[in-house]
């Protein structure tokens, strides 16, 4: 299987300029021959969604998505979308002009420059999903930073995990390294889920925030088969092996008692004492 990493600027606002730069990308992947093709998150909109006046947000169903995945490969893509009244931060899996899958940001960040639920309501559901190369799922950035959401989709069946994702470079003058981070998590989640996880990060300069890129491919026992540079775009293409998940998960089956039962009588509990819907 090949995938290409498309990490990629946009223009904030500009649907239709980020349209034709998308797909011009997908060609290019696929003279390579790439299966799947990866964008960043909201790559098709921009982050600073706040700066806009007007609504930016796209039906899932728009004829315009669907063309992107007639070219050869599968296409990952980042969006506003349009959900009649909410909006959601999505990222939809496209195959051969079709849907495959649907995933609405669940966490959204409200801390320093990040105000995502202004703008984006939170999704209700992380599922694995059937694709003709195999089983993946979708964690767009602050999901995979919930120790339980890459659980999930390993539970879930899922073997290759994507990541698409707009981080910025270190925001303040404290310790806290975003790329340091991610980079430990990255390595953390495919060892620990026994899983391909495909990240996939954003350059570029947006109101004021500068987005580093670093894009990877981290195998099932967590090493980085390969690295996208930092501040600049890039076409990144790998080949990986999904085998090599059924493999590792027999060699060390840490995925294999996870006492379902037990978790839901704990959360239950949890949810009771703290008076959480």
């Amino acid at each position: 299987m090949r995938v290409a990493l498309a990490q990629t600027d946009c223009r904030l606002g500009d649907v239709d300029g980020n349209l034709a730069d998308t797909e011009r990308i997908i060609k290019d992947a696929a003279s390579e021959n790439a299966d799947l093709v990866v964008f960043p998150e909201l790559s098709l909109t921009g982050y600073a969604l706040g700066q806009l006046a007007d609504d930016i947000s796209l039906w899932p169903d728009d004829p315009r998505l669907a063309a992107l995945s007639r070219h050869g490969p599968d296409v990952v893509i980042g969006l506003l979308e349009d959900g009649r009244i909410r909006r959601h931060n999505s990222a939809l899996y496209l195959s051969d002009g079709q849907i495959v899958h649907n995933h609405r940001k669940l966490y959204l960040p409200n801390y320093l420059i990040w105000e995502e639920r202004k703008h984006s309501s939170p999704g209700s559901h992380m599922r694995a999903y059937d694709t003709g190369m195999g089983r993946f799922a979708t964690l767009i950035c602050n999901d995979a930073w919930q120790p339980m959401l890459p659980w999930l989709a390993a539970q879930d069946g899922a073997e290759l995990l994507i990541v698409p994702t707009n981080s910025a470079a270190k925001l303040t003058a404290g310790s806290f390294d975003p790329a340091e981070y991610w980079h430990d998590l990255l390595t953390f989640t495919a060892r620990m889920q026994q899983c391909w996880v495909v990240f996939v990060n954003r350059v570029g300069d947006e109101a004021g925030v500068r987005f580093w890129g670093g894009s990877r491919v981290i195998d099932p026992w967590g090493s980085a088969v390969a690295t996208a540079p930092t501040w600049e775009e890039s076409l990144l293409v790998v080949d990986i092996d999904p085998s090599a998940v059924r493999r590792r998960r027999r060699e060390i089956p840490l995925l294999a008692d996870a006492r379902m039962g037990l978790l839901r009588r704990e959360l239950e509990r949890l949810s009771n004492e703290s008076g959480a819907d």
